[in-house]
């Protein structure tokens, strides 16, 4: 058995210290285990006083129809010997052949079964159990048979009532053994209905706060049911009618008398009265620990309703409770506390009255302190505390061996003070047992104690290499039960070397069991419980297995299926390998049907052929040795529906991430995949996070095809990891699972070195080694540094090494200048080295380059280019890295331009070790000058001697303007302005124009050659109102520049136009409004509307006979010469072009001085490129496809030509 686990040791202060080595006395009390069983076998050579292990009840109610068991067990060594007392004297069982006693046990059997009656048998019992230690004692034990009395035959007149009035039907039922319970039938034995105007009392009786008409009947009965005899007693049934004041009169008169009323009141509304308990005042007493039950019923009209308080106090909330509609107040547990007056208040419309229940709670006898067996050694002290309470309060007596202590032997060890005895110098006659009975008016205790005096060494009762196997994260409870006198201290170690577990992260029960509150892993191994005493020393081995719990991979999922299809729910469960678990599926609770449709295999229960009883809730439950765990799933049966198109999405996320095969550098991750989502799953991406030195950053680790749940994955040193799965389909990528547990991995030293290592000097005489630091990754440890080495690459140095921390960067001061070194960066961390890194090569700082080019020539290769060449300097002399060469070229300039402007400087770079470089950009007919200067790391050297040079002519650039002023009837005066850049010396302007007709055909070409110093230049005998262009440039000997454009008109008489950058377009139409109102005009209009309209009947007669134009025919038989470009040889000019229009010119267009159209050309080549005629002669548009000289189609409605029409055009047309 379990031995008794003792108080919990605490803590006390020094000052204490007496107190403390009498309550370990007192503490030192161990039971010896004597029930069958491996630790009793361990003890059989003990010695025990009896204890008393099971009796009857003190109050003993007997069924007077079966034999008569008063119980008394007993255990001790050696066994105890039983005897009885009845009555208080003696009881000889063997001089009655009815009364037997169980063998090996005090158990009395009276046979009344054959003859005999109980009541013969009543009395007041008491067992001795007693060996060589001692005799204890039981309860009084009164045994009394139960009784279930008839009702007394009684004559019950009908009750004839008023509707309205009260009513209280009496049950009084018969005093049974024990109490009956009272209840109400009619004579269907149905339950009468009951309210809060109708109620049973706790007395019995049936009260009516006011009877109805429909209370009427003749089957009132009481029942009393005696629960010990298991029968059940009638009262005669009782009649009531109840009847209207109306029907009352009509009869009373003839047949009754009013004495004869039952009650007899007015039916009229009345305030509450109490039908019980009586009077306004009541009182109740109760015993502590019962249920207090107050009661008060009320009649009234309407019917009251009842409210409970309590006077200066609140009713207790957890322990209060309402019945019988609030009639009845009960306090469950009542204590002393809960004395004091409580009031009811019955209540209705017509007004209130009250009830106070003055409240006294008692007490029988209850423990403070129980007395505890005693087990000393020799020599020891010990106490004996009987401790009780009670209202009134109990009176404490000691008995030892069954008999009071004041006519017991003296002991001298044994000194007693009131509810103390205390033991000192105890020997082993001193073993005794002690019995302590508290009593008051309302009832006893009576406790055993026995003092065991012994002198025994330590034993362990818990077997030798016991094995506890324990879920992870679960209590573990090592058990070490012992036993020793005196008792015995408790210390447990771990493993063979372990130090002693102590209770910061163990619990140390006094009964010596070793608590782990949460078992882990690292739990597991071999645990030693070592007992010591002054006698000696015994120790014990049990070992601890900690398992991986068993919990649900996959578990039935809720499903709604169609009736008379098939379903399958699965139950996947992860366990510990070495347990085995037992799957059991349940359909409501119960077991599933017997029925083929269901079918069960490793992981699915499969229910084919859906019935609608199929529905409900299954459960998974999976088992093993040590846990369980259980899952269920509701299945609904529906009617069958079209089958919906699968949903296709990213996979669920995979789950249940864990770590095994942890090494140093790898582990081996596994997980449990999740849906697909009707897409298989191609590959899984494993990621991982480094706690320690980039929390909350996730990166890539590995990749594994998706039939894959395992990766053996490479791990780095010192890394606090966490692992996170992510699933892949063809729809997409899923969340992240959820992280795995974490593992470090232990220190190494670094397996790298710092990358992208450079040595430069910012200083001339320093050399400047930087590299891009491990990252914490990368460091495989703590304490991460870098051992900096360093010599000169052509000297025989020594290499020069320092150890700097975690940086990126470390200066060596005075070096020469720009010499090569040899550099290396080594890491480091607490464990040890990196390899060996590679030097690489790098230099100290540069200065100045210190001579500057020479042999600076030059030679021009055009008007704009020229090409440098130089001489390369020393490379000594660059002192750095020689990035290339300067040239600084500029401009020479006057003297007195140099004061007023600033030189403008030119730089070109010409990268390495080129000796030569082209200068681009340079203005003809100008003077340059430039010098080279060589370019390290540091800057520029000194310049070269200034080298000078000279462009040749170029062309000139355009007029810097030109404007077109005092037109007159026949001339028009030109002004400019020379080229900004002449570029050379002007030898002449050139001057070509030609006129423009109102179609924007050009007419002939005019050259004119002007003496370069002019800047003004007049045109006569020009043609009257007529626009001409102009084209303008200037010349140098080596060739012509840039033209620049104009455009002007001539005017129409000597009135005199405007100019027209000023305001020829108001003066021309001013002059167009007078002609347009002239009569030859109008007449001229006329006419030509006249031939436009007999062309347009022609053409639209011809088309409808569908033959061809003139002009068609003439277009098929000869190719059209216009399409060739013009010769300048010829005379003639192929294209101009201004700033606002650019088209091609056409041979076409030209149009002869004398205005006349030369034969040759073909009648409709006028409008051929014509922008003021559109040719639209008809509404279908077939003129405009074979006529119209446009490359693009013209709005369907547009009939006027692009320039506004004027009469002026219109006339110039003719001209």
């Amino acid at each position: 058995m379990q031995l008794k686990t003792m108080p919990k040791k605490k803590p006390l202060s020094a000052g204490r210290a007496p107190l403390f080595l009498f309550l370990c006395q007192m503490i030192s009390a161990l039971d010896v285990p004597l029930d069958h069983g491996e630790k009793a076998k361990l003890l059989d050579d003990l010695v025990q006083p009896p204890t008393i292990t099971q009796q009857s009840p003190k109050d003993y109610i007997i069924d007077p129809r079966e034999n008569i068991v008063i119980q008394c067990e007993a255990k001790g060594k050696p066994p105890p010997s039983f005897s009885w007392t009845r009555n208080g004297t003696h009881f000889d069982i063997d001089k009655d052949p009815l009364v037997t006693m169980k063998p090996g046990s005090g158990t009395l059997v009276i046979n009344i079964m054959s003859e005999g009656k109980a009541e013969t048998y009543e009395g007041v019992y008491q067992c001795t159990a007693r060996n060589e230690r001692g005799a204890a004692v039981s309860n009084n034990i009164v045994v009394r048979p139960s009784r279930s009395p008839l009702w007394t035959k009684e004559r019950l007149e009908p009750i004839i009532l008023r509707s309205g009035q009260s009513l209280v039907l009496p049950c009084r039922p018969p005093i049974g053994l024990p109490p009956a319970i009272i209840f109400w039938m009619d004579n269907s034995f149905q339950r009468l209905p009951q309210s809060e105007r109708v109620s049973q009392g706790l007395n019995g009786d049936l009260y009516f706060s006011n009877v109805l008409p429909e209370d009427t009947r003749e089957d009132y009965i009481c029942y009393a049911r005696f629960n010990h005899t298991q029968t059940i007693q009638q009262k005669q049934p009782i009649s009531l009618k109840v009847i209207s004041v109306d029907e009352l009169n009509d009869t009373i008169a003839a047949n009754l008398s009013d004495t004869e009323f039952y009650g007899a009141k007015s039916s009229k509304e009345r305030p509450p009265t109490f039908l019980t308990p009586e009077g306004n005042e009541s009182h109740k007493e109760e015993l502590r620990g019962n249920v207090l039950s107050l009661e008060c019923i009320a009649e009234g009209l309407p019917t009251p309703v009842i409210y409970w308080i309590k006077e200066d106090g609140t009713l207790p909330v957890n322990r209060t409770f309402y019945r019988n509609f609030k009639k009845t107040l009960q306090i469950i547990h009542v204590s002393e506390a809960d004395s004091g007056n409580y009031q009811c208040i019955a209540k209705n419309a017509l007004g209130a009255v009250h009830h106070t229940i003055s409240v006294t709670v008692k007490a029988a006898p209850y423990w403070i302190v129980a007395p505890h067996n005693l087990v000393l050694s020799p020599g020891e002290n010990g106490t004996l505390i009987c401790r009780a309470n009670g209202n009134p309060k109990p009176r404490i007596s000691w008995l030892t061996n069954g008999v009071p202590v004041e006519i017991a032997l003296d002991d001298p060890s044994r000194k007693i003070d009131g509810d103390t005895i205390m033991f000192s110098n105890v020997q082993e006659s001193s073993s005794a047992v002690y019995q302590c009975n508290a009593s008051n008016k309302y009832g006893y205790l009576l406790a055993n104690a026995f003092v065991n005096v012994l002198a025994e060494p330590p034993r362990i009762l818990t077997s030798a290499n016991t094995l506890y196997q324990v879920i992870a994260n679960r209590p573990a409870l090592l058990d070490c039960a012992f036993f020793g006198s005196p008792m015995p201290t408790i210390e447990w170690f771990k493993g063979t070397k372990g130090s002693a577990l102590h209770e910061d992260i163990y619990v140390l029960h006094d009964n010596g069991t070793l608590e782990i509150p949460v078992a882990q892993k690292d739990s597991t191994g071999t645990y030693t419980c070592v007992a010591r005493n002054k006698l000696g020393m015994a120790k014990n081995e049990v070992h601890l297995e900690i398992k991986d719990p068993t919990r649900f991979i996959k578990q039935p999922e809720y499903a709604v299926v169609q009736r008379g299809s098939k379903v399958s729910f699965e139950c996947k469960v992860k366990h510990d390998h070495t347990l085995i678990p037992t799957i059991l599926w349940l359909k409501d609770n119960g077991e599933l049907p017997n029925d083929e449709r269901f079918s069960v295999d490793k992981d699915h229960l499969v229910v084919s052929d859906v019935k609608d009883e199929d529905g409900g809730t299954y459960t998974c439950a999976a088992n093993t040795t040590l846990d369980s765990v259980s899952a269920s799933a509701v299945l609904r049966v529906v009617a069958p529906t079209p089958t919906p198109a699968p949903i296709y999405d990213v996979p669920n996320p995979p789950f249940d991430l864990e770590l095994t095969n942890q090494l140093d550098k790898s582990v081996q991750l596994t997980w449990t995949p999740g849906d697909d989502n009707n897409s298989p799953i191609t590959k899984f991406i494993i990621e991982y996070e480094d706690a320690m030195h980039e929390a909350g950053l996730w990166r890539h680790q590995a990749e594994v095809s998706g039939t894959q749940t395992t990766a053996q994955l490479k791990l780095s040193p010192y890394v606090n990891y966490s692992f996170r799965v992510m699933a892949e389909n063809s729809i997409g990528r899923s969340v992240p699972s959820e992280a795995s547990e974490q593992y470090l991995t232990k220190a190494a030293e670094p397996d790298q070195n710092p990358t992208a290592v450079e040595g430069l000097g910012t200083e001339p005489d320093n050399l400047v080694i930087t590299w891009k630091p491990l990252n914490g990754f990368q460091s495989n440890g703590p304490g991460l540094q870098y051992k900096v080495s360093w010599r000169q690459k052509d000297g025989d140095d020594e290499w020069t090494s320092v150890v700097v921390a975690n940086v990126s960067k470390y200066i060596v001061s005075g070096t020469p200048t720009f010499v090569p070194y040899l550099i290396k960066v080594q890491a480091l961390n607490d464990v040890g080295f990196a390899p060996e890194p590679a030097a690489v090569m790098g230099h100290s700082g540069e200065d100045l380059p210190m001579v500057a080019p020479g042999n600076v020539r030059v030679s021009v290769v055009n008007s704009t280019l020229a090409e440098a060449h130089w001489d390369p300097v020393p490379p000594k002399s660059v002192r750095g890295h020689l990035q290339g060469y300067r040239i600084y070229y500029w401009k020479a300039q006057s003297s007195s331009k140099r004061n007023r402007r600033h030189i403008e400087k030119k730089i070109l770079t010409f990268q390495g070790s080129k000796t030569h470089g082209m200068l681009p950009g340079l203005q003809p007919y100008s003077h340059y000058v430039l010098n080279v200067r060589v370019v390290n790391g540091k800057g520029e050297g000194p310049a070269s001697a200034d080298r000078g040079f000279h462009t040749p002519e170029g062309v000139p650039s355009a007029p810097s303007s030109l404007k077109i002023v005092n037109p007159t009837l026949d001339s028009l005066t030109l002004e400019w302005d020379p080229p900004s850049h002449p570029n050379g010396i002007l030898t002449e302007y050139i001057l070509k124009y030609q006129p423009i007709n109102s179609t924007h055909e050009l007419g002939p070409l005019v050259d004119l050659k002007i003496p370069a110093n002019k800047t003004r230049w007049t045109l006569k005998n020009l043609n009257f109102s007529t626009r001409y262009k102009f084209y303008f440039y200037a010349q140098t000997s080596v060739g012509s520049g840039s033209q620049i454009t104009e455009e002007a008109i001539t005017t129409v008489d000597e009135a005199g136009i405007l100019p027209p950058d000023v305001g020829a377009g108001k003066a021309m139409a001013s002059r167009q409004v007078d002609i347009a109102t002239q009569g030859w005009f109008i007449g001229l209009m006329c006419a030509v509307a006249l031939l436009i309209l007999i062309l347009l009947i022609v053409c639209f007669i011809r088309r409808n006979k569908g033959g061809k134009y003139p002009v068609k025919e003439k277009e098929d038989a000869h190719a059209d010469p216009e399409i060739q470009p013009m010769k300048e040889d010829d005379g003639t000019f192929g294209e101009y072009s201004d700033a606002e229009d650019h088209k091609p010119l056409k041979k076409g267009s030209r149009t002869p001085s004398d205005r006349t159209v030369k034969k040759e050309d073909s009648d409709d080549s006028l409008v051929d490129y014509g922008e003021g005629v559109n040719g639209q002669f008809n509404e279908d548009g077939s003129f405009i496809g074979q006529y119209s000289g446009k490359k693009e189609k013209e709005p369907a409605e547009g009939n006027e030509s692009s320039e506004a029409p004027s009469p002026v055009n219109a006339m110039n047309s003719f001209v």
